[in-house]
């Protein structure tokens, strides 16, 4: 083997970021693999790799012992001797077995070996690199598609968009660029594996916190997130100064931060309101762009009843119960809605007029 194959290892090891030691203890595994295989021999070898010289040697190596049971793995000792008198019982015989044609077998084996080690290496690059951006939003391109997925170009890497996380107002089309989250990286033995979604919740969030410098910042929290993708979601958001209000940072001047989201979202509606700790408030806001009258609390079953003029029945409960079933999401409470007439007959209303105050929030009809 000449020093070229060294050359090309070290130049190999220095370009791919691979330990070089690691490259040379598989090529001599490779090797003895194949001499194995290619002389039939099961004798006990080992491979010396000698880049001083860009030298290779096959070794057999056998144990010394009285008489001998498996002539591939020992030697007697009257034949030892006559390699070497000095050798005794249980000493091990080394043996020069490196045949003639041993370096196209060696070529092809690490060739075989340096490929494969390259390209675990790029690929435990690649993982390092894309696992760090789980839970967040990266850009890519549409490469192709099958009935189970949306395949997406994401520099390095193609990831899976699967049916379950694709819009069901999204048309996909090749070469279109997206906005995509990272749900899931792993590293499998067919290389890394990226799981993207555009319908999880989580991409609705890092949406806001890249449009909202509010939120980037700090000065703004996201407490929590209720989405059905495609069609309309909602967002609760705290500030803890005062004097800051968290809907209108995210709403920006005349709706253009969150119509920026919404133009990303394929026209997806998106009611912005304000948390509270006080579940009457925030109940109340949530259900928005429904008026409540009142909010009834029962703690210990985390229920609320909700109280709305009876001309906004059907619009706090929403087309097929979406906003109720949103507004239960984004809080956590669950929510029962009721007319001021059904809260009447039923004695639940209190003799007050409207206890809430009309909340800020923003809808995209």
């Amino acid at each position: 083997m000449s020093n070229q194959l060294f050359d090309a290892i070290d130049y190999l090891a220095k370009d791919k970021g691979i330990d070089k030691g690691i490259l040379l203890e598989a090529l001599e595994a490779a090797l003895i693999s194949a001499y194995k295989k290619n002389f039939k021999s099961a004798t006990n070898v080992r491979v010396e790799l000698n880049e001083a010289t860009g030298k290779m040697g096959v070794f057999s190596r056998k144990v010394v012992v009285e008489e001998v049971e498996d002539i591939q793995e020992e030697i007697s000792l009257e034949e030892a001797k006559k390699v070497d008198p000095n050798y005794e019982l249980e000493d091990v015989v080394e043996v020069e077995v490196t045949p003639k044609d041993f370096g196209r077998i060696a070529a092809q084996a690490a060739k075989q070996v340096v490929t494969q080690r390259v390209r675990e290496a790029e690929r435990g690059v690649i993982f390092s690199e894309y696992a760090d951006r789980e839970e967040d939003v990266m850009t890519g391109i549409i490469q192709r598609k099958d009935p189970r997925f949306v395949y997406v170009n994401l520099g390095k890497i193609e990831a899976k968009l699967a049916e379950a996380e694709q819009m069901p107002t999204e048309e996909y089309y090749v070469h279109d660029r997206l906005k995509v989250f990272v749900t899931k990286v792993e590293n499998t033995s067919k290389g890394p594996q990226i799981y993207i979604s555009r319908s999880h919740p989580g991409l609705l969030k890092r949406l806001f916190e890249m449009e909202v410098p509010e939120i980037y910042e700090g000065i703004v929290e996201i407490k929590s997130v209720a989405r059905e993708a495609g069609d309309r979601s909602k967002i609760s958001v705290h500030a803890p100064d005062p004097e800051i209000d968290p809907v209108g940072s995210c709403v920006g001047q005349k709706g253009q931060r969150v119509q920026a989201i919404v133009n990303e979202l394929k026209g997806e509606k998106i009611d912005v309101v304000e948390w509270s700790e006080d579940p009457v408030v925030y109940v109340s806001n949530a259900l928005s762009p429904s008026k409540v009258v009142d909010v009834l609390v029962n703690e210990e079953e985390k229920a609320t009843t909700v109280i709305v003029p009876d001309y906004q029945l059907s619009l706090a409960i929403g087309k097929r119960g979406q906003n109720a079933r949103l507004a239960a999401k984004l809080t956590g409470w669950k929510i029962d809605i009721k007319s001021e007439s059904e809260a009447n007959e039923e004695g639940l209303l209190k003799e007050q007029e409207e206890v809430l105050p009309d909340t800020e929030e923003d809808l995209f009809e």
